[in-house]
């Protein structure tokens, strides 16, 4: 069901569930709904923790704009690009990669504000301390997986596959030089719960979800190495379509960015928010600062 004008508090402490609306399904049509704002976001953590966050952000988008917002949580990354492309979503939560593939098949959208970590955005290769792997300084070092299985996240994950495989390459190494094709575990947490199992001897992760894992000792460090951190992209970011404005009124997008960019950590609601994003701030964006990321992807044929 649509969030209209609840209270922060109320959906900040638990009633998310409530508010977890249908995924987009293929029939919708750009401004299908005039009357209602979906948003979305590409699903690279435990679904619990997704749907304690969207719906509290969908609350503050409609506190702000005055209108009813709509999370529509999905089940894959292809799905929210796909979404954002037929106008069943105006704003998504996109990684760098998703978010260079929705702004090709929607042009005119625009990346409007990313957290303060994501300018400098990094992946860990991690590895199962049974496989023989040691960390490394220099990313010439990963031509030792070679031999090795190996996981990725999602297929289409910008810290989990794209730039992860972008320095494999720098170093010399090709998927074909792993043992086997290399996973697709589908997020970074199950990246993680793949490794410390033994299924694959490595993986690439998102720094920010190992670093939450490893401050909730949920993983356990005897089973798990860190191998090399890689140096740093621009990742996540809001993307807004171009008909933002002209669906929901003048100022739309305006509102939302000046309310993201208005987050406090000194407002306990703020920093709650604040907290489960990862983040200290939200600060502004560009679409040229996923210039790279767009080349990286033409490059290993992630675009169509």
């Amino acid at each position: 069901m649509p969030v209209r004008q609840m209270t922060r508090r109320t959906l900040l402490l638990g009633t998310g569930a409530t508010l977890l609306l249908s995924a987009c399904g293929g029939g919708g049509t750009a401004g299908s709904d005039a009357r209602q704002l979906g948003i979305s976001a590409i699903p690279d953590q435990d679904p619990e923790l997704l749907n304690r966050l969207y719906p509290a952000v969908a609350e503050r988008f409609a506190d702000t704009t005055g209108l009813e917002v709509a999370y529509r949580p999905v089940t894959d990354y292809t799905a929210v690009v796909r979404a954002f492309e037929i106008g069943d979503i105006h704003l998504a939560w996109m990684g760098g990669l998703t978010g260079v593939q929705a702004r090709e098949r929607v042009p005119g959208a625009t990346a409007v504000a990313q957290r303060d970590i994501d300018a400098d955005f990094r992946s860990l290769f991690i590895a199962h301390t049974d496989s023989g792997l040691r960390p490394f300084d220099q990313v010439d070092g990963l031509r030792g997986l070679a031999g090795h299985t190996l996981t990725f996240g999602s297929e289409t994950s910008t810290s989990g596959r794209l730039m992860p495989q972008y320095f494999m390459r720098q170093a010399g190494l090709e998927p074909g030089d792993l043992k086997g094709k290399p996973g697709f575990s589908g997020s970074h947490d199950a990246t993680i719960e793949l490794v410390a199992g033994g299924s694959f001897e490595a993986g690439a992760v998102n720094k920010q979800v190992w670093d939450a894992t490893v401050a909730a000792d949920d993983i356990d460090l005897s089973k798990v190495v860190v191998l090399w951190r890689t140096p740093g992209y621009a990742d996540y970011h809001w993307l807004a379509r171009p008909d933002l404005d002209k669906t929901f009124g003048a100022g739309t997008q305006e509102k939302v960015l000046d309310l993201l960019l208005g987050l406090d950590r000194q407002d306990a609601e703020d920093a709650e928010l604040l907290g489960l994003f990862g983040a200290r701030s939200f600060v502004r964006t560009r679409n040229s600062a996923y210039d790279r990321i767009e080349d990286v992807a033409r490059e290993l044929g992630l675009l169509r």
